[in-house]
């Protein structure tokens, strides 16, 4: 009621807001809002119209204007800002001749075929890209007319093509009845599909619209490629095809969101003035979404200038025609290299059955290849580190660093400290290469090392190391053991050379050992992976430290880079396993703490454990 009392009231007042000698009577508001009532295909915006309508009546103010065009101009802006729906226009028009289409008289074929020619574009681009542009949906009566001549002369030439681009950017015309001829034309015969619902305001009943069984010649069918394009001059019936195959997710909607129109436009004479209402009387709702696309427009799947839509569309297809291989490839890479055999080779059979069922099949870019490549294999194998990667350049090493500063680059990478009860902290958050890490080892022992390597106890802080390769691990665990016996820290199968390699503490380190007898707690979160999950593993499973935090990332050993044929997409695939004589080790599943606290208490709870541990020892 508030609405409509709102809506008429805005009618009144803005014809109200002149006051010069033309007049026009206020039975011309009351019959044009009687006319919104009756025939507007939304009349929940109009609740209480009928109401406001009686109240209006006894409204006895003449409507005092300047001439009948800005009048209407004004109660078009009124209505449009009251209900919010730009289709409603009032106008004046003296002049106005209702137009109606002409009856098709009988024409010889030759004549049908030119004009059949002249209204349907078509073209085979280059990869046997079909493109097809339709200004107008013809109806039902129309089709079956010169069903015949569109099938020889278009469709057929359409069928053989390898994808086709169904051009709708200039599209404002068109019948209700042509829509389901269309849709049917790019889905399977069976089983019928509910495609739209058209409701009819002045009637009110509601068609619904079904995909056809039966049609003139072949369908497209529903795995060939159809791109639809779109701008917002297309309007109207287009815009409901354009919905429908959306929907359906048979088309991809390439261009700009389309104008916002509706299924049937009426223009109402309002009693016998020279003033019209065009104003919407039926709307369609997609039985698929429970939606409409009447007043918002059909939203792309790719958003383009309508100008650059056909080339952006010919992309996208000749993207898809790669990915079967590209997919493919993947799919033999992790099979041949996963570090885990079966499960690689489970993988890659499940990714070959994606493909085969049309996952990829909407694809619109590269960049959303990777990411549903990435995510697919992630979900398929449950490892983190197996997915495409970025075709990035390794960071470079300084050039002819000097001492100096390679001290303040060390010192930026590590933080020390020694707490009470002489209890030292080294926190570092990547381990290194061990070629580079040698080559600074020194530097490392007099700057870092040596501030702690004295102290009582030590807590190492990794609760926030994202790994880094493996080959200096060795090396570090070296540290805290006795140089007098070589300890077999864990063996690693390498399945690109089908190779177990064992690692061994270290013989020989640069600078002195923490060694085996005094205390080492390792603190961890979920945030700890790779290199770091390898060397809490290991020094978990040999007894020498106590794990204090959170479970760890159920990371991989650091993957390798491995390029998809020739294109631009990498996958990243870990290579390299734990010994896995015992069960499984890390991979994957993480590394449970001895002592399970949140990762932020870790630090306090470690100080406590070995300041209890150190005073007990006194």
């Amino acid at each position: 009621m508030a609405r409509a009392l709102l809506l008429l009231a805005s009618l009144v007042v803005f014809g109200n807001v002149f006051t010069v000698h033309s007049a026009f009577s206020p039975s011309l508001i009351v019959e044009m809002a009687k006319l919104f009532m009756d025939n507007y295909a939304f009349p929940e915006k109009l609740a209480g119209m009928q109401e406001a309508i009686g109240e209006a009546t006894s409204n006895t103010e003449i409507l005092n204007i300047p001439d009948a065009s800005t009048l209407a101009s004004v109660l078009t802006a009124g209505v449009q800002g009251t209900i919010n729906d730009q289709r409603v226009v009032v106008s004046y028009e003296p002049n106005y001749v209702p137009i109606s289409a002409p009856a098709v008289p009988p024409l010889p074929p030759d004549q049908l075929i030119d004009i059949i020619k002249s209204s349907v574009k078509l073209d085979v681009l280059e990869n046997n890209i079909g493109y097809m542009r339709i200004d107008h949906i013809m109806g039902e009566a129309m089709a079956e007319k010169i069903g015949p001549l569109l099938l020889e002369n278009i469709w057929n030439k359409v069928l053989p093509t390898s994808a086709l681009i169904f051009d709708l950017r200039h599209a404002a015309t068109g019948e209700v009845s042509g829509i389901p001829y269309i849709v049917s034309y790019f889905t399977d015969a069976e089983p019928a599909i509910h495609i739209d619902d058209v409701y009819d305001r002045p009637s009110d009943t509601t068609t619904e619209l079904w995909s056809l069984s039966t049609l003139l010649g072949q369908r497209y069918g529903t795995t060939k490629d159809l791109i639809v394009l779109t701008s917002a001059h297309t309007t109207g019936i287009a815009e409901d095809v354009a919905y429908a195959l959306k929907s359906l997710k048979r088309a991809t909607i390439v261009g700009e969101k389309t104008a916002g129109g509706s299924v049937k436009i009426d223009k109402l004479k309002v009693g016998e003035t020279d003033f019209y209402v065009s104003v919407p009387v039926a709307k369609s709702t997609s039985p698929i979404t429970g939606k409409t696309w009447e007043g918002v427009g059909v939203t792309p799947c790719v958003s383009v200038d309508a100008a650059e839509a056909l080339d952006a569309a010919v992309k996208i297809i000749t993207l898809r025609s790669q990915i079967p291989a590209v997919v493919q490839a993947a799919a033999g890479l992790v099979a041949e290299n996963y570090a885990f055999a079966q499960i690689g080779e489970d993988v890659a059979g499940k990714l070959k059955g994606l493909l085969e069922k049309g996952h990829y099949g909407m694809v619109n870019s590269e960049e959303e290849l990777k990411a549903k490549l990435s995510a697919d294999l992630i979900e398929l194998s449950g490892d983190k580190n197996l997915k495409t990667a970025g075709n990035t350049l390794a960071m470079l090493p300084l050039e002819n660093p000097t001492p100096e500063m390679l001290a303040d680059l060390i010192k930026l990478s590590f933080h020390t400290d020694v707490l009470e009860n002489n209890i030292g902290y080294l926190r570092f958050d990547m381990f290194g290469d061990f070629d580079q890490v040698a080559a600074v080892a020194q530097i490392i022992v007099e700057h870092i090392w040596s501030k702690i390597v004295h102290t009582d106890a030590l807590v190492l802080d990794l609760r926030y190391n994202i790994g880094g390769p493996t080959s200096s691990i060795a090396g570090f665990c070296s540290y805290f053991f006795d140089a007098d016996k070589q300890i077999l820290l864990d063996k690693l199968y390498n399945r690109r050379t089908d190779a177990i390699s064992e690692m061994w503490t270290l013989p020989d380190l640069t600078g002195p050992r923490y060694g085996l007898k005094k205390s080492l707690i390792i603190l961890t979160s979920e945030v700890t992976s790779g290199a770091a999950e390898e060397f809490v593993y290991i020094m978990k499973k040999v007894g020498r430290a106590m794990i204090v935090g959170e479970v760890t990332n159920g990371g991989s050993h650091p993957p390798e880079k491995f390029r998809v044929g020739k294109t631009d997409v990498f996958l990243s695939i870990p290579v390299i396993h734990s010994d896995t004589a015992q069960g499984p080790a890390w991979e994957g599943a993480g590394i449970s703490p001895h002592i399970p606290v949140p990762a932020d208490s870790a630090l306090d709870k470690a100080k406590e454990i070995l300041s209890t541990h150190l005073a007990g020892r006194k």
